[in-house]
């Protein structure tokens, strides 16, 4: 039985792998566009099924601004992350055209991160940093990988632009990511390991203040933790996925008759609960199989299932593809 609360389940289940910074120095106008992270993944992160990004402002001001969403004022010490990954422009003032930018990216793919950027005067530069006196702005930039199938509700459950606020930040952030970055450029022993986990934890810390701010009817699945019922049966569901739930037995343990659990599981979070177990089970026998310890047959029972045959018939639902064919696309895209 896991002891651990489902948003850590998730967040340990899909895999978070943080990795490559650019360090970004600005001055006079300037406008930065970044394209949609699945374009930027196999150069960042091959093999990553998703990418999130994020932008520490070490010093001075900006904008953020994606398509169909008002611009996202930014101040020194804020963070943003990008949880759907979607394309952006991040610049000195809101609507000014992004610098043009050849295909840098994929010629310095292998440089010592974080690689150094410069924007000015509407111009870009890669491969060299302005002295930090000189920078009017100073941002980093961090990418976070993770996984979206079988099964990650947490995704979804994030807005496009996530903002937080300096004065919600912890105090170890930005020093942290500072830390990081610089021991990546000097290589020191551990200082990309340093740099992954940091990026990790950001993210993390993120999830954590933005479900701390929603307010107590909000929807989704983050809504969903929050409410005393249903977060309560999610709980049950993550602490012993291999039990065999109904739904009687969850609405008697969280204090719901049958009817009323079901409605309100759909309420808030676009699933059933029968559903919502199935889908946690895939995610807990991907983790499994992505593990190798154990063959499918001894991962059935762990999960809920009474045979290999039958898990290997929701596994391939869920996925496209049987658990051993999965199994060796995941190491070899490892």
């Amino acid at each position: 039985m896991s002891q651990l609360d489902p948003l850590s389940d998730v967040l340990r289940s899909v895999r978070l792998r943080g990795s490559v910074f650019f360090h970004v120095s600005c001055r006079d106008q300037w406008s930065a566009q970044a394209p949609h992270s699945s374009e930027m993944a196999p150069v960042l992160m091959p093999g990553a099924e998703h990418v999130i990004e994020y932008h520490l402002f070490l010093k001075g001001e900006g904008w953020v601004a994606v398509d169909g969403e008002p611009p996202l004022r930014m101040r020194e010490g804020d963070i943003v992350m990008l949880p759907h990954g979607d394309a952006h422009v991040v610049s000195s003032a809101p609507g000014l055209a992004p610098a043009e930018q050849d295909d840098w990216l994929f010629r310095m793919r292998d440089d010592p991160k974080p690689i150094p950027i410069t924007y000015r005067g509407g111009m870009f530069e890669a491969g060299l940093g302005l002295p930090p006196e000189d920078a009017s702005t100073v941002i980093l930039c961090g990418f976070i990988a993770c996984d979206l199938k079988p099964f990650n509700p947490l995704i979804n459950a994030l807005p496009r632009l996530l903002h937080l606020p300096a004065e919600g930040v912890g105090a170890w952030v930005a020093p942290m990511l500072e830390q990081a970055a610089s021991e990546s450029v000097d290589r020191r022993p551990g200082g990309a390991a340093l740099l992954q986990r940091v990026s990790e934890m950001v993210f993390v810390d993120g999830a954590r203040r933005y479900l701390d701010s929603l307010p107590e009817q909000a929807r989704g699945w983050l809504g969903a933790l929050r409410d005393r019922q249903v977060g309560r049966a999610i709980t049950l569901m993550h602490g012993d996925p291999a039990e065999p739930w109904t739904l009687e037995e969850l609405g008697s343990r969280v204090g719901l008759s049958r009817s009323a659990l079901h409605e309100r599981f759909v309420t808030l979070t676009g699933m059933a609960p029968m559903q919502y177990l199935t889908s946690w089970r895939m995610q807990c026998g991907a983790r499994l199989l992505r593990e190798g310890r154990l063959s499918a047959a001894a991962i059935a029972p762990e999960v809920g299932y009474d045979s290999e045959a039958a898990f290997s018939r929701a596994f391939k639902r869920a996925t496209g593809q049987p658990p051993g064919a999965w199994r060796r696309g995941q190491l070899q895209s490892g």
